[in-house]
């Protein structure tokens, strides 16, 4: 029996998931994590007003969410002292990102990143037909000047680039991020992807300038706002370059729930300062932890830090290895030389301490493999 064909694109696409996630590989040991360190979700949890909105809405839950999204975009053009017609909420940040790359990657157009940044827009690129450039680090930072070197070369119509990094942790200041915008070609777009913006320290973003028709920046409530799991990300930009999402987003993604909760942890600055305080101390123990094993890790602006385990990326796996085996989620980079490290993520005491009480083991089952 004939099937129906898939279009020649997808049929060499690659079935896959580009992170693995805990439940799956808590399914395929037969046992729950001690400690789930992975993801760069925040253990400290969304703010208890968040909480308590969510809550209160769920016997709405019947009706589909605003699709105009009007109380939050309105609540977050106030926080940024912009206009609501320059943002566009969607379902987390990698939705958007699959938006962006289908307003303007067609088949072979060129897109550029850095090797080993986050996997999604390529994920995006590879899905819509582009053709995807990389571009090394730099001393474990992602590199402005050869990104727009490489879109140059390629007349790429989109540059993507996580400020602070992804996998790395590190970050670039306000200047430098300011001197790339003004840096990108008139024909290409920036994607700057601020995930993480809320936890990296005063000076790191540069000014909102919606005027600026080639940039287009990203935030979102999954990491700082501890909020993951609700699917809530943002775009900022130029108010055609959002109109434009109207030509192609799904209008009811958006769950009530969601946007309450949302709105309700936008308003709450006091527990989004308790939890910059928590991720803080939670990076000093991790950075500690590296030291007592004899380990360097990497300074960080985001909820996660990485660890150079002091070889190549072949020992850096048997170590993350060792530390699945023993309950322990962590990742890594996907991409030499960056996957020399490990990355963990910030969790509570318990957490870091299980953390602490596994590393010496997997650092010995590591070099005791590939003796």
């Amino acid at each position: 029996m004939k099937k129906p064909a898939l279009t020649p694109l997808a049929a060499t696409l690659p079935a896959s998931v580009p992170f693995v996630g805990p439940e799956a590989q808590e399914r395929q040991r037969g046992a729950a994590f001690r400690a789930r360190l992975g993801a760069n979700e925040s253990a400290f949890g969304p703010s208890p007003k968040a909480i308590t909105a969510m809550q209160n809405v769920l016997p709405d839950a019947w009706m589909y969410g605003d699709p105009e999204s009007h109380d939050l975009r309105a609540a977050l053009a106030r926080h940024h002292g912009i206009l609501p017609e320059n943002i566009m909420v969607g379902e987390g940040i990698d939705a958007l990102l699959g938006l962006v790359v289908r307003l303007h990657v067609g088949p072979d157009d060129a897109a550029v990143t850095s090797a080993g940044a986050y996997p999604t827009f390529n994920y995006h690129v590879a899905g819509f037909g582009g053709a995807l450039h990389s571009v090394p680090y730099k001393d474990d930072h992602e590199d402005p000047d050869a990104l727009i070197a490489k879109a140059r070369e390629t007349q790429a119509k989109l540059i993507y680039i996580a400020n602070p990094d992804n996998p790395m942790g590190t970050w670039h200041d306000a200047a430098t991020m300011t001197r790339l915008i003004a840096a990108v070609p008139d024909t290409c777009l920036l994607i700057l992807d601020e995930a993480y913006i809320e936890l990296a320290p005063e000076g790191t973003a540069p000014a909102m300038d919606t005027a600026r028709r080639n940039v287009i920046r990203m935030r979102t409530f999954s990491k700082a706002q501890g909020m993951a799991g609700a699917r809530v990300g943002y775009a900022i930009g130029a108010a055609d370059l959002i109109d434009a999402f109207n030509k192609v987003r799904n209008h009811f993604g958006m769950s009530r729930i969601s946007q309450a909760g949302a709105l309700a942890a936008l308003q709450d600055q006091d527990w989004l300062a308790h939890v910059r305080a928590e991720v803080a101390k939670s990076r000093a123990s991790l950075a500690g932890i590296a030291r007592q094993n004899g380990l360097t890790s990497l300074p960080s602006a985001t909820n996660f830090v990485t660890i150079d385990c002091g070889a190549d990326g072949a020992f850096a796996r048997a170590v993350l290895a060792s530390l699945i085996a023993q309950g322990i989620f962590v990742r890594m980079p996907f991409v030499a030389p960056q996957d020399r490290c490990i990355r963990v993520s910030c969790g509570t005491a318990d957490q870091t301490a299980a953390f602490g009480a596994a590393l010496p083991h997997a650092l010995q089952t590591a070099h005791e493999k590939l003796r």
